[in-house]
């Protein structure tokens, strides 16, 4: 089992190859992928960017928007696995995986407009601009942007279509986030001196070349500061304040349907975060469902290959109906 620093060393989804590639269309015809890389926001001189995949010959398609993990701390756009790209393409759909402001320079209530302002951006532009069918919109992320993804279903308007949801959580307030993490304490202490030596005050979109925000990550874990850090609130002095941050705690009518996909030997996020959402979901009258990916930590890095193809099937099972 993984947790969320070497996860993201080892690349449980793995960079991709910036390179223009053949994948086989579900006809076994072939056609050329591209990469177009995009400007979907600019805040001052800060351009954030989002790189749209597609075949040559879609047009008018779904759409799944990506949005990557790393703790809101770490993280980029190209940390998508390319298997499971090239299986959403095969399938029909274009993909679109976004940068967004990174924490703790940026809070979290301004994370969530850079990922409202993405939505935005590919149902306005999208159409003319990538050739997409604006009301076919699925959200999928992975830890973090897991946790974004859920966020999306009470953020975006109108909702998508759907959500997958890959260890993701819907509490940022509870104790396994605002307490330190016996897992974490485990690792050498980092003192509060590296964890601020690793990051900065400028605001920044990507961690590529920036190794040493991991140590701000394992502070915040260590010392139960994750949720005062990344949002600037206080859990415990301002409860109510988390409640816009807690999809488990949005969950309505209108909310999307949702696909949470969870290692139960998950120790960096709970496999009970998806436990939760799951109840909530059912409660509420949600489609949805959960898989839990036994024996299994953070990511599926060390999964067996075949098993991992099992569940890329499942997720293109899920989504297909809501994306006809």
């Amino acid at each position: 089992m993984l947790p969320i620093l070497d996860w993201i060393k080892r690349g449980a989804f793995a960079p991709v190859v910036l390179l223009l590639g053949c994948v086989a269309a579900e006809n076994n015809a072939e056609s050329v992928v591209s990469r177009e890389t995009h400007v979907y926001k600019t805040i001052g001189k800060l351009e954030i960017h989002a790189d749209v995949y597609r075949r040559q010959d879609q047009a008018n398609c779904p759409v799944v928007l990506w949005i990557h993990g790393g703790a809101l701390i770490l993280g980029h756009r190209e940390g998508l696995n390319h298997e499971f790209r090239d299986g959403l393409l095969n399938a029909g759909y274009v993909v679109c995986s976004i940068d967004y402001r990174l924490a703790p320079e940026t809070k979290l209530p301004e994370i969530y407009k850079d990922i409202q302002d993405a939505y935005a951006w590919l149902r306005k532009d999208g159409p003319k601009l990538l050739q997409i069918d604006p009301d076919r919109i699925a959200v999928m992320g992975g830890s973090a942007g897991g946790f974004l993804t859920l966020s999306a279903g009470f953020l975006f308007e109108p909702r998508p279509k759907v959500l997958v949801s890959f260890w993701g959580y819907g509490d940022v307030a509870g104790p396994w986030y605002s307490r330190p993490d016996p897992f974490y304490c485990k690792r050498p202490k980092v003192s509060v001196e590296e964890a601020r030596g690793a990051v900065g005050k400028e605001p920044l979109t990507h961690s590529k070349g920036k190794s040493q925000r991991g140590k701000f990550y394992l502070y915040c874990r260590q010392n139960g500061l994750w949720p005062r850090e990344v949002t600037g609130y206080d859990p415990d002095r301002q409860p109510g304040a988390f409640d816009a941050f807690c999809p488990v705690r949005n969950v309505s009518k209108t909310y999307p349907p949702t696909l949470l996909i969870h290692g139960d030997k998950d120790t960096d996020v709970p496999f009970e975060q998806s436990v939760l959402m799951d109840r909530e979901l059912t409660r509420v009258g949600i489609k949805h469902e959960l898989i839990r990916v036994r024996g299994v930590g953070h990511g599926l890095g060390d999964v067996d290959p075949e098993r991992v193809r099992g569940i890329h099937e499942r997720i293109l099972e899920f989504v297909k109906p809501y994306l006809k």
